[in-house]
């Protein structure tokens, strides 16, 4: 079974009368170079434990199967269920899940399937479900190694942003604060069926076994940081003073800012991680 000839491939959705989704963002992705560069470059190997979100057609997770200890695979579509029981038929170390990943039981599914053992996430992600899926996963502490994503190239420049910069914002914060990211390599609309009218890219993310950033109030620093992209032409001065996500004392901020040194009408898009991290803390510290 060679599920990166597009005839064949085809002829199996086929025979099970599937029709893709624009809704879900259905692009499968049939590219044997990039498959490779996700399999060698994300670290997988036999003692790994995978959990794929979105398989799809299950390309990508036959080359999982074939590299990983364990795969668990979950998928929205109903549609592909029989698809993906077909294709995946030879292999027993794969497990499908047939639900929505943000609603699934995540704690119940990683202590069931992986033992509380380390795991690796590998996804292709729709654009309206990347950021939700990934800080979700970020945000309540799984026991994760890594996360290999297929990701829109606007979302791969968000992530990787530098300060100052118009993709700097929330999520190259948010992905910062927990891991280091890496680009693995490039997927043009030709690496899919049905080709998409966008480029995608694979970027890696290493979750710090230890955070670099020590916090006084994570809740807090999480809150400054939305109010400062969501106002980020403003000062941070202004953004946090008038910010309906956090209650903050227009002096307390002046005085944070000169005590690291910072001019006070600088704008919050301009610090760096650690520079929020530390303004967070003084922040904290004087509440």
């Amino acid at each position: 079974m060679n599920l990166t000839n597009k005839n064949e491939l085809i002829s199996i959705l086929s025979g099970f009368d599937f029709r893709f989704s624009k809704s879900l963002g259905q692009n499968f992705l049939i590219d044997k170079n990039v498959l490779t560069d996700i399999i060698t470059k994300s670290g997988i190997d036999l003692n790994t434990n995978v959990l794929e979100i979105g398989p799809g057609a299950g390309t990508l997770t036959r080359e999982l199967c074939a590299a990983a200890k364990k795969v668990v695979a979950v998928e929205i579509d109903s549609a592909l269920v029989p698809v993906l029981n077909y294709v995946m038929s030879e292999f027993d170390n794969f497990t499908l899940i047939n639900s929505d990943i943000l609603k699934v039981n995540m704690r119940g599914l990683i202590n069931d399937k992986f033992g509380g053992e380390k795991f690796s996430v590998v996804a292709n992600l729709p654009y309206y479900i990347t950021t939700p899926i990934i800080m979700n996963l970020f945000e309540n502490d799984y026991n994760i190694r890594t996360l290999t994503l297929m990701v829109q190239k606007e979302v791969a420049e968000r992530i990787t942003a530098r300060p100052g910069t118009k993709n700097y914002g929330a999520l190259t914060v948010g992905v910062g604060f927990y891991a280091d990211s890496e680009i693995i390599c490039q997927a043009p609309p030709h690496c899919f069926v049905p080709q998409p009218s966008v480029s995608s890219v694979v970027i890696k993310l290493s979750k710090y076994e230890k955070p670099p950033y020590e916090i006084n109030d994570k809740e807090v620093f999480f809150k400054i940081v939305k109010s400062v992209f969501s106002q980020r032409r403003k000062t941070l001065v202004n953004s946090l003073s008038g910010s309906p996500f956090i209650n903050c004392d227009k002096n307390n901020v002046i005085k944070a800012l000169e005590k690291m040194n910072l001019d006070t009408k600088i704008r919050g898009e301009k610090l760096n991680i650690n520079e929020l991290v530390n303004f967070s803390n003084i922040i904290t510290s004087n509440v």
